[in-house]
């Protein structure tokens, strides 16, 4: 936190610090994970740091917005339980007006149904950080079909191994690379 906050108050975008520092570095962790340089309490503890300077910062990553552009749900695909590139992209929805309804990690594709059904957002916002659990994306697509409602939401679709070729091939309405970009993706389909 203090290190970020030296960097804010040096001039840099509160975004810019989380893009090009805190996402890179998350990613490197990652890597070092998947190669056994380090191990789950060091992963887990990069995380923790992660989540509290994003939550410190919360204002400076949203920005101000006060006209309501719709309503957002998100959520992590089943057996998925990572969280911060989901949340960050819920601070940025928040930031450009939309309002959002986080229904957290692990969330199975009958929690979307549900979710839609009582709630009537315009997207419906889906994450994955594990490729094992990227086919869930494509499962809640083809339960809001067969509940009658893909046609009344849109979808975007984002995380660290999805690319716009499997958004694609999922049949989404939008894929996001990163925060930002999600954010742009969700105003356009709103005001499209």
């Amino acid at each position: 936190i203090e290190l970020v906050g030296k960097d804010i108050g040096a001039g840099t975008n509160a975004t810019d610090v989380v893009s090009y520092g805190l996402i890179p570095a998350m990613t490197v962790v990652g890597e070092k994970f998947q190669s056994g340089s380090i191990y789950i309490p060091e992963m887990m503890l990069a995380a923790k740091v992660m989540s509290a300077v994003l939550d410190h910062f919360k204002d400076q990553l949203a920005g101000k917005e006060d006209k309501k552009l719709g309503t957002v749900i998100i959520g992590t695909g089943q057996g998925d339980l990572h969280d911060i590139g989901k949340n960050l992209v819920a601070m940025m929805l928040e930031g450009q007006g939309f309002s959002v309804i986080d229904l957290g990690v692990s969330v199975g594709p009958e929690q979307f149904v549900k979710a839609v059904t009582a709630n009537k957002p315009d997207i419906v916002a889906l994450s994955a950080l594990l490729t094992t659990t990227m086919i869930e994306m494509k499962n809640t697509i083809s339960a809001l079909n067969e509940a009658g409602l893909k046609d009344s939401v849109k979808i975007v679709v984002g995380g660290a191994p999805v690319t716009q070729s499997f958004a694609d091939e999922i049949g989404e309405d939008g894929y996001g690379y990163d925060s930002p970009g999600a954010a742009q993706i969700c105003k356009e389909l709103v005001s499209a």
